[in-house]
């Protein structure tokens, strides 16, 4: 996920403690996280993904976890680069057994 350049860690732990605290004010957590996300100066959507990874980081939300979705990029990136080291070994291999093949017949 893509952090907010804009905001610090503190103030977003901030605004996901506020709503948690203050979500029985209103009478719904997105009536709750309008009203704060207005006061901290980002959007509500914004302060709803924060909320969400934070429920999903406690474990009161099915799904993965930050770290699990850092560990699951990086995982995807390592698979892309050996599919791409595996083509390249492939290819490598086939020129070098038709260059032996030439050389074969040429003697």
């Amino acid at each position: 996920m893509k952090k907010s350049a804009n905001f610090s860690p503190e103030v977003r732990e901030r605004a996901v403690r506020m709503v948690s605290e203050h979500q029985g004010e209103h009478e719904s957590q997105w009536a709750a996280i309008c009203s704060i996300s207005a006061k901290i100066g980002c959007t509500a959507e914004t302060l709803r993904r924060w909320v969400r990874e934070h429920e999903r980081d406690s474990g009161q939300r099915e799904g993965p976890t930050s770290a699990e979705q850092q560990r699951i990029k990086a995982l995807e990136r390592e698979v892309k680069e050996l599919r791409k080291a595996n083509e390249i070994l492939k290819l490598a291999s086939a020129f070098f057994a038709q260059a032996e093949l030439d050389r074969r017949f040429k003697s």
